[in-house]
Order: C-alpha cells, then sequence, then structure tokens
C-alpha cells in the first residue's frame, strides 16, 4: 500500500499518515522516497488499537 492507500483506509490525511510513519507508528518501509506498507499489518493495527498506543507511548 502507498501513503495515499493507507490514509485512504485509515480516514487520515496524507500528511499525518507521513508523520505517523516518519514516528514509526505505522510499520512500512521507505523505498526510495516512497513509503510502502503491507495491508496486513496496517489491518493488524486497526483490529488491535494498544498496538497504536504502545507505539505512540514508546
Amino acid at each position: 500500500m502507498t501513503i495515499k492507500e493507507v490514509a485512504r483506509y485509515l480516514n487520515i490525511s496524507e500528511i499525518t499518515a507521513h508523520r505517523l510513519a516518519n514516528r514509526g507508528i505505522l510499520p512500512g518501509a521507505k523505498i526510495g522516497h516512497q513509503w510502502r506498507f503491507h495491508r496486513a499489518n496496517i489491518e493488524r493495527l486497526v483490529r488491535s488499537p494498544e498496538l497504536l498506543q504502545r507505539k505512540a507511548s514508546g
């Protein structure tokens, strides 16, 4: 998934998705200048909000 796809999936702005990815809250990999995400990892975050809280506070 791209930043645009993740932002649409999570109903957040692309800027917010970039910030979360840069902070390591959204699990992804930066390839060149673009972020890429595995759908399964994003879905896991959606199903388990406590993972987001742990990542955000840690």
